[in-house]
């Protein structure tokens, strides 16, 4: 029996699992669990397990949670087929937004590769484990700009180029961390934020994560530079300096601008229109086909990244089934939790179920679950494109034994970004009774803009 089939066996429940349901108003339970809950955290478990599957465990649990909706509680919007029909007739712009981006920042990263910025970037290191810092807070400012995937990547080529592969476990783990830290804060550096931001969650307040990711860069960086730095020094021959593609770098500003300016503008003006139509993925692609004249797209990256969207989406639409009015009220522990449960468990429909359950401090939020999958190789998607880089930080042992210094980053930037800030939850756009404040939307524009 294949590891799928075996995955199978655990996302479709058995007649025997219904034996002991307790059926209330608001449908059956397990030992006070919603049934609905147990069946999501069924599909992210076989997304944990079987790595090499995770479309067809995504997609299965997708068919399995709908099925059960639809035979015993049905939707927020209603019961049967019209409640499913209207579910998907409001998530629709959130998905498409979501897909328009996923695949448009896939062909962003790719531009950002060919300018041939990331040649340069050793030419700013410094000698001994100093160097290796400075990379990290480059990898962190890049993706502050770039997906975090692909900062990720960049730094994990550069380090391979400068250590002749001897790299260190601790960091890759480091490297995997800085990408997730710097990410964090950014509206357009972690997927997990771009939901937020689409969601309404204003830019500033995301931004706030920034204390904390700060706070862990330093102190995951240190230790795991000299960790690095005792196993290979810097090796200077690297690669012949080739010359910047301009044109390529102009594209990348170019296209975030856009969405930067969409968003913004969109929910200043026309904020009404904004749950009917997904401008900012629209924007983001008609700058992309405007710009293809003078630089063509790498358009043969699109299949992956359409596989790895549906998998997102999937698991983002299951999100959005859930009964989040039972979750545990949100609070800076709740926050502190979903960090940790990021290591194992995909953090993107844990985002999703934070955003439909709404009353987070966002940029605590944003911090726990883009950073918190940074402690296991396959709680993040940097992790898992770094460990294809290099295979031997596969393993789980590993990753946590060489890569201590990262949980002890998360737990003490949480905890200074609480100790600054404190826990101050903000309303959404849309949220009822928080129409977001004029003052704010000025505020976050003008950041922009600068």
């Amino acid at each position: 029996m294949t590891a799928y089939r075996r995955s199978l066996r655990l996302l479709v429940p058995s007649a025997s699992l219904f034996a002991p349901l307790a059926y209330g108003a608001e449908g059956p339970s397990v030992a006070g669990i919603p049934v609905d809950f147990i069946l999501f955290g069924l599909t992210l478990i076989g997304v944990a397990l079987f790595h090499r599957h995770v479309l067809k465990v995504a997609l299965t649990g997708l068919a399995v949670i709908t099925a059960y909706k639809l035979a015993f509680t049905g939707f927020k919007e209603g019961p049967g087929l019209p409640g499913l029909g209207a579910h998907l007739a409001h998530e629709w712009v959130l998905l498409t937004n979501l897909l328009c981006l996923l695949l448009g920042f896939a062909l962003l990263a790719r531009h950002f590769e060919d300018s041939r910025v990331p040649e340069v970037l050793p030419r700013l290191l410094p000698d001994g484990w100093k160097g290796g810092f400075v990379l990290l807070v480059l990898v962190f400012v890049l993706s502050a700009f770039l997906d975090n995937i692909a900062a990720a990547l960049i730094g994990g080529t550069v380090a391979a180029s400068i250590y002749q592969r001897k790299v260190h476990i601790g960091y890759l783990a480091a490297i995997v961390a800085a990408s997730n830290a710097g990410g964090a804060g950014s509206v357009v550096g972690d997927t997990t934020t771009t939901m937020m931001w689409i969601d309404g969650v204003s830019p500033l307040a995301v931004m706030d994560a920034y204390v904390a990711a700060a706070a862990a860069l330093l102190m995951f960086g240190i230790p795991a530079s000299l960790q690095q730095a005792k196993m290979a020094p810097i090796h200077r021959e690297f690669a012949e300096h080739g010359r910047i593609d301009w044109a390529r770098v102009g594209i990348v500003v170019f296209i975030l601008v856009v969405a930067i300016v969409t968003n913004v503008t969109v929910n200043i003006k026309f904020a009404s229109l904004a749950d009917h139509f997904p401008f900012i993925g629209v924007a983001v692609w008609v700058a992309l086909l405007a710009a293809t004249p003078l630089r063509k797209p790498e358009w043969s990256l699109l299949p992956d990244a359409f596989k790895g969207s549906i998998f997102l989406l999937a698991l983002v639409t299951c999100a959005s089934m859930m009964p989040v009015e039972k979750l545990p009220a949100a609070s800076w522990q709740s926050a502190l939790s979903l960090g940790f449960i990021s290591a194992v468990f995909d953090n993107i429909p844990l985002t999703a179920l934070a955003l439909k359950q709404g009353g987070y401090d966002w940029g605590m939020l944003a911090y726990a679950v883009g950073f918190g999958g940074s402690m296991i190789w396959f709680g993040s998607s940097a992790g898992v494109a770094v460990s294809n880089l290099f295979h031997e930080a596969k393993s789980v042992g590993a990753w946590v034994k060489n890569g201590w210094h990262v949980a002890l980053g998360y737990v003490v930037g949480f905890f200074v970004l609480l100790a600054v800030l404190g826990w101050h939850p903000t309303p959404k756009k849309g949220d009822p009774g928080a129409a977001a404040p004029a003052l704010e939307r000025q505020a976050s524009l003008a950041v922009m803009a600068a």
